[in-house]
Order: C-alpha cells, then sequence, then structure tokens
C-alpha cells in the first residue's frame, strides 16, 4: 500500500468528537490501544505502565495489526511507524491515570540513517513537554532487528541523555541475545512471549529460567515477561522473580479513552489458587523484601 504524500505526520492525524486522536493512512484509521503492564507485590499485582499499540481500523471494523504493518511499501515505514508513536504521546493522558509509565515501539531498520535517526529521536524529545510528558516515563522498545549496532548504540545514548529508559523487545529470539544486552546496557529486558510460552511446556521451567533471570538482574536489567495466557506462564515467571508482566490473562489492549481499571489483581485469584495455599513464589518474595 502507497500512501498519499503529506507533507508532515500532524497533517494526518486528526480528532474525533471526543478528542481521541486517530490517524488516517489509506483507507485505515489508526487508533492508539494501550495494554496495561503489571509488576507484583505481595500477591497482587499492580498496573505501573503502558505499552502502545496500535488497532487499524478499516470501514468501521478492527483489523490485524500485522498484516497492516506488512501491507505498507517501505518508503512509507518511516512515516507510518511516526504516526503511530506520535498518536501513543498525544492519546496518553486520555487514559486518566496518574504515575503510569509509558512503553513504546522503535524499530532501528526503518529509519537507519544516522542524521535522520538522531533528529527524529530529537524532535520527539521536544515535543514531549508541549504533550505535559516527562521523558523518564519513557520507555523505548528497540524491537527485534538487525540493526547496525554501532548505530544503535548511538541511537540508545541520544535517548538516554534525554532521560528515555530502553528496553531490549523479543529477547530470546533473533538479534535480541545476551550480547545486545551486554552492548546497549537496557534497564528492561523484555522476554519474547512465544518463546516463553514454548520455554514454560518443559516440566523443569521454573529451574532453567530463574538462572536467566538472575543474570539479567546481575547486569542491572529489570525483566519483563510478556506473552502471559495462562496460569502456568504466570507461574513461572513469578518463581523466577521477573519484574514485570504483561499478557491477555492479566489485560487485553483497550483503545484510548476506554476507562482504565486501577484495581489490582489477585494472584491467587489468576493461579486459581484456594486462599489457605501459599505458592513458593510468595514465600520467594517475602524474603526477598
Amino acid at each position: 500500500m502507497r500512501l498519499e504524500r503529506r507533507r508532515n505526520v500532524g497533517d494526518a492525524i486528526f480528532a474525533d468528537e471526543i478528542g481521541i486522536e486517530y490517524g488516517v493512512c489509506g483507507d485505515f484509521r489508526l487508533r492508539s490501544a494501550y495494554q496495561p503492564i503489571f509488576a507484583p507485590l505481595g500477591r497482587s499485582l499492580h498496573a505501573v505502565a503502558v505499552e502502545g499499540l496500535i488497532e487499524p481500523h478499516r470501514a468501521g471494523r478492527a483489523g490485524s495489526p500485522r498484516a497492516f504493518f506488512e501491507s505498507i511499501a517501505a518508503p512509507d515505514r518511516l512515516f507510518v511507524e511516526t504516526m503511530c508513536r506520535v498518536l501513543h504521546l498525544r492519546n496518553f493522558h486520555n487514559i486518566g491515570v496518574d504515575g503510569l509509565d509509558l512503553f513504546f515501539n522503535y524499530n532501528p531498520m526503518i529509519n537507519d540513517h544516522p542524521g535522520r535517526a538522531l533528529a527524529e529521536i530529537r524532535l520527539m524529545s521536544r515535543h514531549l513537554g508541549e504533550l505535559g510528558l516527562a521523558p523518564g516515563m519513557l520507555v523505548c522498545e528497540i524491537t527485534e532487528q538487525a540493526a547496525d549496532d554501532a548505530l544503535l548504540a548511538r541511537l540508545v545514548r541520544e535517548m538516554r541523555r534525554d532521560g528515555i529508559r530502553i528496553a531490549i523487545d523479543d529477547f530470546g529470539t533473533g538479534h535480541s541475545t545476551e550480547e545486545r544486552v551486554s552492548l546497549l546496557k537496557p534497564d528492561i529486558v523484555k522476554i519474547d512471549g512465544g518463546w516463553f510460552a514454548e520455554f514454560c511446556r518443559h516440566t523443569a521451567a521454573e529451574r532453567f529460567f530463574r538462572p536467566l533471570v538472575s543474570s539479567l538482574h546481575d547486569r542491572g536489567a529489570r525483566v519483563l515477561v510478556e506473552g502471559i495466557e495462562q496460569p502456568v506462564h504466570l507461574r513461572v515467571a513469578l518463581e523466577a522473580g521477573v519484574d514485570l508482566l504483561q499478557g491477555f490473562l492479566l489485560a487485553r489492549p483497550a483503545l484510548a479513552g476506554t476507562i482504565f481499571n486501577e484495581e489490582p489483581l489477585s494472584v491467587d485469584a489468576l493461579l486459581g489458587f484456594d486462599n489457605k495455599v501459599v505458592p513458593l513464589f510468595a514465600r520467594t518474595l517475602h524474603q526477598r523484601r
């Protein structure tokens, strides 16, 4: 899909009748959705952040984000990716909850020209104040791509200079390896959900996952597991001592403007435990405090 050329991203963004902003891309309306990210505290999970995601709509119906992005012609991908990021930043205040961090995706392969990539990051940082956002509440997820390591390191340094934190996405697959962790020294490492789900099928998953989490902690990174869709995924992640959790078992993405549920989640209820059972991870958490 090729796009009609526009002067800038702002020309493709509009607001609906209640002030929620959306992007226009060909026949699609692009809407921001936010999926909560939780941190364990005792035997509860508390929402501490959201990840900005795009929900493409055509003819009033939601479509597949993957199919939409794959349909975008290569020369237009930077424009579309930038528009999506701007939408997430502009719509973030509609969540209506203070104290949440915002995770957003950044694909280094979309803009691999050093000068343009750095200029894009600087422009984004300058606009944060206009939106009432502090750089420290933003987490940039570097998606799993074979970007040039030297360029990637420069981009990360630039974002860190502005106070934006860095996460490596899709750890466990492709180029998101321990070598890249050593290079970028991320604040957060995000474990790939598909890889983790396959890992959880093994009977000794907890025993083998815990050393990986400990190794990442030793490198100064917090660990986020995405794709938590079954109680076993939650159990393995908690018993390994991960810091952050995300997935359909906990909460699905919701369009900007949806009332955000601030209530903590009960781990016992999610795992299906009787109140009299004290899971191993709860004892571990208690010992660490």
